[in-house]
């Protein structure tokens, strides 16, 4: 496999069995990623975190062009400083978070280009020393609860700064499909807020000199607006001179 055309997508884990239904429509989202990602020109190579574990992760990816980290379960808290037993609180998959916070940190350094999505959105946060909001509480805008996984999709608006080097093929205001229960709260060192929700929530965040993104909502969700997650992608070929 050519390594300048490969993309490393980075997942959770290749089976949940205590959690089947959200496995097959975590598996449709990952599935459409990469099928678009192909679509665009890339190699893809899929690397399961926590079946992997931290170095064989980072084995994995070593000498991939850019990397795309998707969803997956909440972050566990020890890894932003935060206690355990709050409400929403489900299984955690520790093996998956360390691999994915020394992946970002790995491509902060060397300037890789990285797209993070939902849980990669906030993995870069806490990888780089930020916290997360454990809990959106009941009747957040941001997801469909008690309701069947195929519906639990919101669709809402995101306001994007205008001073965002990664996001400004979206324009000022972007459609999105999202299904969060927590959200990035303090930044971590190096990020800047590019998008909010209505309610203030952060949408997205960018590091300030390396090529890396994430975006709260799911661009590879089918009801996601056509083109999004082309676009979004297509911010992992972007120069090498924006890690300068």
């Amino acid at each position: 496999m050519n390594s300048a055309a490969r993309l490393s997508v980075v997942v959770v884990t290749r089976e949940r069995l205590h959690a089947p239904d959200y496995h097959a429509y975590s598996s449709i989202l990952i599935e459409r990623a990469v099928a678009a990602a192909v679509q665009s020109g890339w190699q893809v190579d899929v690397v399961a975190a926590q079946d992997e574990g931290r170095d064989e992760t980072l084995r994995r990816t070593d000498d991939s062009a850019a990397l795309l980290i998707l969803g997956g379960e909440d972050v566990a808290p020890e890894f932003y400083g935060a206690a355990r037993g709050y409400r929403g609180e489900g299984a955690h998959a520790e093996r998956a978070d360390e691999a994915q916070i020394a992946l970002v940190q790995r491509a902060v350094q060397r300037g890789t280009p990285l797209l993070g999505v939902c849980r990669g959105h906030q993995i870069i946060d806490v990888a780089l020393g930020g916290t997360l909001i454990q809990d959106l509480g009941e009747g957040s805008s941001h997801r469909h609860d008690d309701v069947p996984i195929e519906r639990v999709m919101s669709t809402h608006e995101v306001h994007i700064a205008a001073g965002s080097r990664l996001l400004d093929g979206l324009g000022p205001v972007a459609q999105t499909r999202s299904a969060h229960h927590q959200a990035v709260d303090r930044l971590g060192a190096g990020l800047a807020v590019v998008a909010r929700a209505s309610d203030g929530l952060i949408e997205a965040i960018e590091h300030t000199s390396a090529p890396v993104l994430g975006v709260q909502w799911h661009p590879e969700d089918p009801g996601a607006p056509r083109g999004q997650l082309a676009a979004l992608l297509g911010t992992l070929a972007v120069p090498a001179s924006l890690a300068a």
